[in-house]
């Protein structure tokens, strides 16, 4: 074990490389102090999200799992997660929302501090996904509280997710 670490200091270490090239394309990179600008006017500088599974399968939650990790790192945009609805100014939903998730939906989104954004993600979150139709789900976020942004992929990638809050937070400036 000492000799491995030992070799891991001494030695050359490569780089995690961002698949794909960069996370955010040049021209959200070129408009990220402007949205923090205006995120700051919004949201006093942070924005702190609180994910809701609704019912999926969990790929999206990897994926959000995943914005926290040093490729991409989601806080370097002060953005953050939050264990508590009362703490959070938006609400990260994914799945097609199970009937049985329905009620617990909605007294989150009530227990979430206004102005409060809603971010659908996810094809399940969107329409429904596979289980569009089914009885035992509401086909999207949609169908049981407002939605303000919708972030379509299955699973989407965290650049994705991170475009698609970049793309929200720019909506917000605009309109503020």
């Amino acid at each position: 074990m000492i000799k491995e670490i030992l070799k891991n200091i001494t030695g050359k270490k490569q780089a995690i490389r961002f698949p794909g090239g960069s996370a955010v394309s040049p021209e959200d990179a070129a408009k990220i102090p402007a949205l923090q600008e205006g995120m700051g006017k919004v949201f006093r500088r942070s924005l702190r999200i609180r994910q809701v599974d609704g019912g999926s399968c969990n790929a999206c939650e990897w994926e959000c799992t995943a914005l926290t990790n040093p490729v991409y790192d989601v806080e370097r945009f002060g953005i953050g997660f939050v264990a508590s609805p009362r703490h959070a100014d938006a609400l990260l939903v994914t799945g097609p929302v199970s009937r049985q998730m329905e009620l617990a939906l909605r007294k989150t989104y009530l227990a979430t501090p206004e102005p409060r954004l809603v971010i659908a993600l996810g094809d399940c979150a969107v329409d429904g996904g596979i289980y569009k139709g089914s009885y035992a789900v509401t086909d999207g976020v949609a169908n049981v509280i407002p939605v303000d942004c919708f972030i379509p992929g299955c699973p989407p990638s965290p650049a994705e997710i991170i475009a698609g809050v970049l793309r929200l937070l720019e909506e917000l400036a605009r309109r503020k």
